[in-house]
């Protein structure tokens, strides 16, 4: 995703910068409601996270200028304003969503990708993720590749399941760890390591095109094609 992020106070817009990129998003920041206007005007973001007491002008109307500008980019209001009254101000100008601040990131970041799936018409939840010949059925809670089924643990399917269901795209340790064991440090400092290892030498036996690929510095993923 690219996200833009219009935030004047530095604490928080670097938080919020330092964390979409770990999770390998790109991300344009602007400290003023004009200049948040201006760079929304390119149309090279994916999704727009305003806050509403901005420096020059109110996140409201920066929100309600660019939806009379034909600007269908969706938007998330993240704001210590958090009475019911702001919410549905915020949303009557053309917000898509609205978080108050104080805000958990991994909630942030959820919202934001709620977003961006919509605005891209994504299709519903498959049953069966399929990479090359990596076949997964969630209901059964199955893995076969090339036919030949492959016993994995729970943790282990958990991992295989979000890398799955996003070929191509690099998870970062954290989160993987958040998402499959709802740690947000390692206590373990190289569980996430351990298990990729583990499930690595079961998917891409000798003799197979190398599905699981190691990012050095970023993460994992699987390929999107083989």
């Amino acid at each position: 995703m690219n996200v833009l992020l219009v935030e004047d106070e530095p604490r928080v817009s670097d938080f919020i910068d330092r964390g979409l990129r770990a999770e390998n998003h790109g991300v344009t920041v602007a400290s003023s409601g004009s200049e948040g206007v201006d760079l929304a005007k390119t149309g090279e973001f994916d999704v727009i996270v305003l806050d509403l007491m901005l420096p020059d002008m109110h996140g409201y109307d920066v929100c309600q200028r660019l939806r009379l500008e034909g600007d269908h980019t969706p938007i998330l209001m993240l704001t210590a304003m958090d009475t019911l009254e702001d919410k549905i101000k915020g949303l009557r100008v053309g917000a898509d969503d609205y978080l108050a601040k104080p805000f958990d990131f991994d909630e942030l970041l959820a919202r934001i990708e709620a977003l961006v799936r919509r605005s891209r018409n994504f299709a519903p939840r498959s049953n069966v993720l399929q990479v090359s010949d990596l076949v997964l059925d969630r209901d059964l809670l199955e893995v076969k590749r090339g036919g030949e089924e492959i016993k994995l643990t729970a943790k282990e399917l958990a991992i295989l399941e979000l890398l799955m269901g996003a070929p191509g795209r690099v998870f970062s340790r954290t989160r993987i760890l958040n998402q499959v064991w709802g740690y947000s440090e390692d206590p373990l400092t190289n569980v996430v390591d351990v298990y990729i290892a583990r499930l690595r030498r079961k998917i891409d036996t000798p003799g197979r095109e190398p599905l699981l690929e190691t990012v050095r510095g970023h993460g994992y993923r699987l390929r999107a094609s083989a």
